[in-house]
């Protein structure tokens, strides 16, 4: 993720059509998210100072709230409040509100609201929230009306947002992030290596490099968003999953066995127990440091490098999803997924906000520098020649890579949909913890998946009995 200073720290900001940013969902699920005892009470508190008392507005004047992430590309939030924003409202003669916080915050201020019933009209997710399927709108008709505009939204984001069962849309995401392979070019081509493209090439290369340079491999194994991430797709590229297309727990098999003596052989072999404690920007920090040869990451870290003229920034490439014994597969980085909640008090606003935000969505992968792709490939019908040649970027077709990782990016939940069981694993760390508890020898290979596997099949039976899964 990115190098912020202020990540761990959480910020409101709430004023009219502005705001800096950068934030991203790691909701905890919903017994967390809803009943988390002391947090989500303490921000439910301040939720209602901070929603009153109201400014006073013209007679008549509508108001829009959006909680927003603080954006890992700063230039994606200039613009969207400073520039989109401010013009929305003057068109639709509402003052629109955007607030922002940092990653770690919207877990507890979602459940704030949800305790609450009260908060902003549009809430961001980063990764599929199913768990709050009962406290939002269907937001069906969001889609169908920028379909009938811009044709059918892509795969990743229908799995990411639609519970199958229950046949409602929980949420409405514009657009994903991929994720591709940050790798360190000279310390593979001295290792005489090309560029990775399974992932024992990392193993092979990555033993090479900390053995000779000192210079280890960087893939977390923490309770955080890109640990979870990045196990879910070495899990899949070794054929293994959580749940089949069924909804069924499928974890304990062969191919997740596969999986998790990777990991222990990748972190034993090329990594330091630093990465037991990484947070989202932990690996960014690193790579910009100069202190990793590789990681999965956005290409905020590429970006970053540019934008603050780091010197090691051009040997910093990038490459595809890399091939396991089953597939060449990767999950994506980041989805953004808003709600609107059944409380919000501008429903009919938030959905206009989000269609419109659709229309003009070109202008938002450009202020996002490539980060935000479209979920809507036709919005921007000119993106692979935009990432073929980038003027910032050494060598200028860096970014071409993207292209091949829109179709190789795949969803929380797969070869499922995303669905409000398969949330709460995510949130509480449990693939992360069996890799980890592996890896370090806390548990053998065997019962860490069995551990986790018990885990997963309790979470499933809640839901279940639910009728959301």
């Amino acid at each position: 993720m990115k190098n912020e200073a202020s990540l761990a720290t959480t910020r409101y900001l709430r004023r009219p059509v502005s705001t800096s940013a950068r934030t991203r969902t790691l909701a905890s699920p919903a017994r967390r998210r809803v009943l988390h005892a002391a947090a989500a009470a303490a921000l439910a508190a301040e939720l209602g100072t901070l929603a009153s008392p109201r400014p006073v507005h013209a007679a008549g004047k509508r108001t829009l709230k959006i909680l927003q992430w603080n954006h890992f590309v700063p230039g994606y939030d200039a613009w969207f409040d400073g520039t989109y924003v401010k013009e929305w409202g003057q068109r639709h003669d509402t003052e629109v509100i955007v607030d922002h916080v940092g990653i770690p915050a919207l877990a507890t201020r979602a459940a704030a609201e949800v305790s609450a019933q009260k908060g902003h009209d549009l809430f961001m997710f980063l990764s599929p929230p199913p768990v709050y399927e009962e406290q939002v709108i269907d937001h069906r008709e969001i889609y169908e009306e920028c379909q009938r505009k811009h044709g059918k939204p892509v795969e990743l984001a229908v799995r990411s947002t639609l519970n199958p069962k229950t046949r409602k849309y929980f949420a409405f995401s514009d657009s994903f992030v991929p994720d591709p392979v940050n790798y360190r070019k000279d310390l593979w081509d001295e290792a005489g290596m090309a560029a990775p493209d399974s992932w024992e090439d990392v193993l092979a290369a990555g033993r090479k490099i900390k053995q000779s340079k000192g210079v280890p491999v960087g893939i977390g194994l923490s309770a955080e968003l890109d640990t979870a991430m990045a196990m879910r797709t070495i899990l899949f590229a070794y054929g293994g999953s959580e749940q089949d297309e069924r909804g069924n727990v499928v974890l304990n098999s062969r191919h997740t066995l596969e999986a998790v003596k990777f990991v222990r052989a990748l972190y034993r072999d090329t990594m330091t127990p630093e990465v037991l404690a990484w947070d989202p920007s932990s690996n960014n920090r690193a790579m910009l440091a100069g202190k990793i040869a590789l990681c999965l990451n956005a290409i905020s870290i590429t970006r970053e490098g540019e934008n603050k003229s780091l010197p090691v920034t051009p040997d910093i490439w990038l490459t595809q999803a890399l091939r396991g014994p089953a597939q060449r597969i990767c999950l994506e980085h980041v989805m953004d997924c808003y709600v609107i909640w059944k409380f919000a008090e501008n429903i009919a606003g938030a959905k206009q906000f989000l269609v419109d935000y659709i229309d003009n969505f070109r202008k938002g992968f450009l202020a996002s520098e490539f980060y935000n792709f479209p979920c809507f490939a036709s919005t921007v019908p000119d993106l692979k020649a935009l990432i073929n040649d980038d003027a910032k970027a050494k060598p200028r077709d860096k970014y071409r890579v993207l292209g091949t990782l829109m179709e190789q990016a795949t969803n929380v939940g797969y070869p499922g949909h995303a669905n409000a069981a398969i949330d709460e694993i995510f949130n509480t760390w449990v693939l992360n913890t069996m890799f980890a508890r592996a890896a370090t020898g806390d548990a053998s290979p065997e019962d860490a998946i069995r551990d986790a596997e018990a885990a997963c099949k309790r979470i499933f039976a809640k839901w279940r009995a639910r009728g959301l899964v």
